[in-house]
């Protein structure tokens, strides 16, 4: 596969999931905290099976994709951009796997919780914004025909 195509497929991966994590940073965890206590349980364990559709096999081609791309643009961009936008998509899953899927697994476990569903929006800022960085770093590097 030719580079450019690899940098397209990466951008698209990354733009579908920037999308999506605004969405959750904005609307939907926000959100969270204005379920009854009553219901919160059973939205939560329905939020959490329904992003695990939207975004458990984007996320695995993502960092296959951006793998492969570090790997092949490696010797064309040098370290810092080829090893750059991989090391972004690994504070993602660093970030959901160490700190989200926790909050997740205290709110489903305890209920509704002010103080988790706080930590959750607050600290989603950290994927948020990795997201972002890297989609517009990619989109920078397809403008520039790279």
């Amino acid at each position: 596969m030719s580079l450019a195509r690899l940098l397209l497929l990466n951008f698209a991966a990354a733009a579908y999931l920037t999308g999506v994590i605004w969405v959750v940073q904005l609307v939907t965890y926000p959100a969270l905290m204005m379920v009854g206590k009553d219901d919160f349980t059973r939205y939560h364990v329905a939020h959490t099976r329904g992003m695990g559709w939207v975004v458990g096999a984007p996320m695995v081609a993502e960092l296959a994709l951006a793998a492969w791309l570090a790997w092949a643009a490696y010797s064309v961009w040098g370290t810092g951009p080829a090893l750059g936008q991989l090391a972004l998509v690994l504070v993602v899953w660093a970030v959901t796997f160490f700190v989200a899927v926790p909050f997740h697994n205290r709110l489903e476990a305890g209920g509704y919780n002010y103080i988790a569903l706080d930590g959750l929006v607050r600290t989603n800022w950290l994927r948020t914004l990795a997201w972002t960085a890297r989609a517009s770093w990619l989109g920078w590097l397809l403008s520039r025909g790279l």
